[in-house]
């Protein structure tokens, strides 16, 4: 059975090790309280909690110099992941003309690298409740940059899908243990904004890769583009490792694969968590198609930009940095609900938009399709981890499995869409995708209302 850490410090955040060191906690010890670093509880290893390390008042809040480095060392691990899981996106039209082969086969080096994460994000995410997620993300990095530098050498489409599922499954390990890292470390009120800032780095991350492959692409070619971005994905993951403090509430949970099966059961039971993975998914399956896709519209006519320049368009994703950093200001000002009614909305007038034929107006309409996407994620994925008090990293790993099999799913029907109509097709799928979305925003709302009622009437009646 794994022992909690009785040395960790209440001060310093460099105080205790990534996983935790051996130490014996007294049988009769309280657990933890809700929303206190329950990742040990929550896959069922019996340990009990320490108190002195577990309460609300210990964990980060911003201005902590611990809260700042935590946030640029996740800001930078977003980088890396971001960077490196699209990193072909932006010379679909590149390798398509190259190697010979349809926008729909070339999207599979896209969705390979989300699908491999997909599968992988649930694993990881039970290996981080045993190691530790600040060891699980370092390997995960590590592997993830050594593939980047073999891509270029792939001698076919084949091994490069290949490659891009391998590293789409080394990825998972971030995703699978960043939010949880962030919930046992920072305190509930920041946990929003805090993971606003982590999906910040990850906007950031996917906008720099595929600038940076677009136009090393069109200067040297797409082997060329592939290495200088595995370069630039090393140095950003030597600063995540130098800038990640130690964890202080980390405790070692069970990875017995009944106490994970049970815990997976927890939260798929949950109907506030489900409609979140759903959304999540519905989002990205939204935002893949767009983004797969747009490339081959730009290279073409009426359009006719250079590779540079369409890769260029990508650095929209700016907009994605600010509209996820102020998700948490959105989810206080409107609630969870009003803030994804307004991503929704966002995100649909953008398609919209894109459908003119004027570059100014296609632009415009990714704008509003970056800021409303972004927005959504952020508010979904930072309400798993503050509805789920337990098991925490299943909770978020199952949020990203649905998230990236909607980033696959987007990727390649929204490449067939084009390939069988153009543009508006692709854009009708997406629209669709949001229909769902609201649809099931709205089952929500009416749920609430309801509960209200039905509690007002029950004080009434007393």
């Amino acid at each position: 059975m794994p022992s909690a850490d009785t040395r960790a410090s209440t001060g310093g955040v460099g105080a205790a090790s990534d996983v935790p060191a051996s130490g014996r906690v007294s049988r009769s010890a309280p657990r933890a309280t809700s929303g206190a670093g329950a990742s040990g509880a929550a896959a069922g290893s019996g340990v009990p909690a320490d108190p002195t390390v577990s309460t609300e008042s210990t964990k980060l809040r911003p201005g902590d110099p611990g809260y700042r480095r935590l946030s640029l060392a996740l800001f930078a691990a977003g980088l890396v992941a971001f960077g490196l899981l699209y990193s072909t996106q932006a010379l679909l039209p590149a390798l398509s003309a190259d190697l010979g082969v349809t926008a729909g086969r070339a999207s599979w080096t896209v969705s390979g690298a989300t699908l491999g994460l997909a599968c992988a994000v649930l694993p990881l995410s039970v290996l981080s409740e045993r190691f530790g997620r600040r060891r699980v993300m370092t390997l995960s990095l590590t592997l993830a940059v050594g593939l980047a530098l073999l891509m270029p050498l792939a001698p076919s489409l084949g091994w490069l899908i290949a490659l891009r599922v391998a590293q789409g499954v080394a990825l998972a390990g971030v995703p699978a243990s960043a939010m949880a890292f962030l919930a046992e470390e920072v305190r509930a009120r920041a946990l929003v904004g805090a993971i606003g800032l982590f999906v910040a780095g990850n906007s950031i991350g996917g906008m720099s890769g595929r600038i940076i492959t677009g136009w090393a692409t069109e200067a040297w070619g797409w082997r060329a583009g592939l290495l200088v971005l595995g370069g630039a994905a090393a140095l950003c993951a030597v600063a995540y490792r130098l800038l990640v403090p130690r964890p202080r509430h980390f405790r070692p949970a069970s990875v017995r694969p009944r106490a994970v099966a049970r815990t997976v059961r927890e939260q798929l039971a949950n109907p506030l968590l489900l409609r979140l993975y759903a959304i999540g998914m519905l989002f990205m399956t939204v935002f893949g198609a767009v983004y797969t896709v747009v490339g081959y519209r730009l290279v073409h006519q009426p359009f006719g930009l250079s590779q540079g320049l369409a890769g260029s368009i990508f650095v929209i994703y700016l907009v994605g940095t600010v509209s996820s950093a102020a998700a948490g200001t959105l989810h206080a000002r409107l609630g969870r609900r009003g803030a994804l009614y307004l991503a929704i909305g966002t995100t649909a007038t953008g398609l919209l938009l894109s459908l003119a034929e004027n570059l100014l107006a296609v632009a415009g309409g990714l704008v509003l399709i970056t800021a409303g996407f972004f927005a959504g994620h952020a508010v979904a994925s930072g309400s798993v981890s503050r509805t789920a008090t337990t098991g925490r990293a299943q909770a978020s790993a199952l949020y990203q499995m649905a998230y990236y099999l909607g980033s696959s799913l987007g990727g390649a029907l929204g490449a067939f869409a084009y390939a069988a109509a153009g543009w508006p097709a692709t854009a009708a799928f997406a629209l669709t995708a949001l229909v769902a979305a609201a649809g099931i925003t709205l089952y929500a709302t009416r749920r609430a209302v309801a509960e209200r009622r039905a509690v007002a009437l029950a004080a009434a009646g007393r």
